[in-house]
């Protein structure tokens, strides 16, 4: 049976915090946070209001084309120009958005030094890895569905249903 674990307003603005300190400690600095869709988009914005830094942001979860790749080729370009770029997302479940990510980026060719990854939560057993994170799970053991606010006003069924997608997350 799938655990829902709520993650409340308060938890959600201590964890932009944490990475907002991870960020200020970091000799590397941001030019950009690019806020990842969906679940990057509003830690995205409290971030950017955290920091000062501005915000962008590319489409993953929608799977449209003109809101997902090609924007990425265009930030690939701001690398070359020696700006650097911080992706958010909400987590690092599996790696397949960050995976997919970085391979857009690269065969774009951004410049690598200049991107780095950021999660509210990271999961140590992800195949992939992230440079900030508020909180750190391992799904070999925790198989929670974590609710964050912007998703608490989704149907119950949906929930559910986004649950039940990947099923080895939360079995």
């Amino acid at each position: 049976m799938t655990v829902f674990a709520d993650i409340t307003h308060e938890e959600f603005v201590a964890a932009v915090h944490a990475l907002a300190l991870q960020l200020a400690d970091d000799a590397w600095k941001p030019d950009f946070i690019i806020g990842i869709g969906r679940g990057g988009l509003a830690p995205s914005v409290y971030l950017s209001h955290a920091t000062g830094l501005p915000m962008l942001s590319v489409d993953y979860s929608s799977q449209v084309k003109d809101f997902a790749d090609e924007p990425l080729v265009k930030l690939a370009r701001r690398t070359q120009h020696g700006e650097h770029l911080l992706f958010l997302d909400d987590i690092n479940d599996s790696g397949r958005t960050i995976t997919h990510l970085r391979g857009a980026l690269r065969a774009a060719d951004a410049v690598p030094d200049r991107i780095r990854f950021a999660t509210l939560i990271d999961n140590a057993s992800s195949a992939e890895r992230v440079d900030y994170r508020a909180r750190t799970i391992d799904r070999t053991f925790n198989k929670d569905w974590f609710v964050f606010p912007w998703e608490a006003v989704a149907p119950a069924q949906s929930l559910i249903e986004d649950a039940a997608a990947v099923p080895e997350r939360i079995a």
